[in-house]
């Protein structure tokens, strides 16, 4: 991704028609499925078709459904923040009524010109070649104009060229979480209004991720070391790629251990490799995850798993980046940015001992709290039941279905005990099941309300330490299952290690 910094077009490949006619499919590809920042997405685009085309200036239009406006959103536009059109006003606006293209060689005179931007920047639109954004459905989302061509005007290889990069700037668009924002929507759906995001695949504009996002904004920035923090399924393994895939560490690996998923004797070599002959089997050397992400960076998935022997040796990591693989003597560096993440109380766990303190504290250079789905409000949970519908109605081949407003009314009512991934998995079941073009809420696998309510109070009732409770509802969920420690561990939202840690703990395995 480029930086911040908006290149002009002309700053590669020569100026003119020396410019390089490409794919912006080509271009931005990689970038499709990873967590970068969207706004600098579209402008890498806006910047590969000014410079395809020739022109000196270009900007991507988005259409507001439901304010009936399009809006610049990528422009090499350094005079104003944003351009704001009614649907027929000015060349966007018409395109994005008409869903016509539109060529002037000259736009003195033309009636459908909008004059008044150029008064406000001071900037002369001599030529102007406008083309429709439109997805798979047919809809226009969004509009591309380029300005002032370098030849004089724009002609009809141009106007062809533009339309086959509108069409690859559509799927572009379609192919992130940008696309549940600009589609049209059903104007009874209850969805929050307004087109609102920040990183790919990261959706939600609530007060509690706006923090989020600006200490993903501060710390991207940096090298320092980073603690997510969060109930599960709230996302911490999003955030961590967005830290990384906005940082100048983007082009290097992003390496996950998960430590919950790994048994602990299993788990040095894991992250530290080991040597030729370290132990029974080791035919061969074998790198471990931290030289796996050399240059780039290591997400330490629940952190709180991670054995004690083995915390000493990530501690000693951070402070020297150096380690020694597993059966090896010669002592090892690497230059890796550590991202760790956990769902433990960590300062409890430092008070009982069983977390390193000077671990914790220096794991915890920038701390992020994800704030769990019941706290960021209707709007959030709206726009991810539609950017889930979008993603599993076009895995599941269902293009026309929608949320009935009853289903919305009934996903906003329910608690969300596990979080994003607990929406998701019941918004695909029910993608799944959904037979007609409308999913209703009999069809979200959600339990009755009363089950999520607060219980009443119980005039009998007495505090008892939460240690009880977990260790008698880890032994109901185990009875529940027969004894299947897997499907309990999946019911609990925890990994089998955790859970066999605990069964040991309370002397039950």
């Amino acid at each position: 991704m480029p930086s911040k910094k908006r290149r002009t077009p002309g700053s590669a490949g020569g100026p003119g028609r020396a410019a390089p006619r490409g794919s912006v499919l080509m271009a931005i590809g990689p970038l499709l499925s990873r967590e970068v920042d969207l706004d600098e997405l579209l402008d890498e685009i806006v910047t590969q078709i000014a410079e395809a085309l020739g022109a000196d200036r270009g900007t991507i239009y988005l259409v507001d459904p439901e304010a009936g406006e399009v809006f610049s959103k990528a422009a090499h536009l350094p005079e104003l923040k944003q351009i704001r059109l009614k649907l027929g006003q000015g060349i966007a606006g018409t395109v994005a009524a008409t869903g016509a293209m539109v060529n002037l060689p000259r736009v003195d005179g033309d009636m459908r010109f909008f004059g008044d931007i150029d008064r406000r920047t001071g900037y002369r639109t001599r030529s102007t070649l406008a083309a429709p954004v439109r997805d798979r459905a047919g809809d226009v989302i969004g509009v591309v104009q380029v300005l002032n061509a370098r030849s004089g005007s724009f002609g009809v290889e141009d106007e062809q060229h533009l339309a086959r990069l509108c069409a690859e700037t559509a799927l572009a668009i379609e192919s992130t979480s940008l696309y549940s924002e600009v589609r049209p929507r059903a104007r009874d759906a209850g969805l929050p209004t307004g087109v609102k995001y920040r990183y790919n695949r990261v959706v939600g504009e609530s007060a509690p991720m706006q923090k989020v996002y600006d200490l993903v904004r501060k710390a991207a920035a940096t090298t320092a070391t980073v603690l997510l923090r969060g109930e599960s399924g709230t996302g911490k393994e999003l955030i961590a790629r967005a830290i990384h895939y906005n940082s100048d560490r983007r082009e290097k690996p992003f390496v996950k251990v998960d430590c919950t998923t790994i048994p602990s004797t299993l788990m040095e070599n894991e992250l530290f490799g080991h040597e030729k002959g370290a132990y029974t089997g080791a035919d061969a050397r074998s790198v471990g995850k931290f030289e796996t992400a050399a240059g780039g960076t290591l997400f330490i998935d629940e952190l709180g798993e991670l054995p004690m022997t083995l915390q000493a040796k990530l501690l000693r990591f951070l402070q020297d980046r150096e380690f020694e693989r597993v059966g090896g003597t010669r002592t090892l560096t690497a230059d890796v940015r550590v991202v760790a993440a956990t769902h433990r109380d960590l300062e409890a766990m430092v008070a009982r001992g069983l977390f390193r303190e000077d671990l914790y504290y220096r794991v915890k250079v920038v701390q992020v709290a994800l704030p769990p789905l019941r706290e960021r409000g209707a709007d959030d949970l709206r726009r991810l039941a539609e950017h889930f519908l979008d993603v599993y109605r076009r895995k599941h081949n269902k293009p026309a279905l929608r949320l009935d407003p009853a289903a919305t009314r009934r996903l906003v009512e329910h608690r969300w005990p596990g979080n994003i991934r607990e929406l998701e998995n019941c918004i695909e079941s029910a993608v799944v099941m959904c037979e007609g073009e409308c999913v209703g809420p009999e069809l979200l696998p959600l339990p009755a309300n009363a089950l999520h309510a607060a219980p009443p109070v119980d005039a009998e009732w007495t505090p008892r330490p939460l240690v009880e409770i977990e260790r008698e509802h880890i032994a109901r969920t185990i009875t529940a299952t027969d004894g299947n420690v897997a499907r309990a561990a999946e019911l609990l939202g925890i990994g089998r290690n955790t859970l066999h840690r605990k069964l040991k703990e309370y002397g039950a395995a």
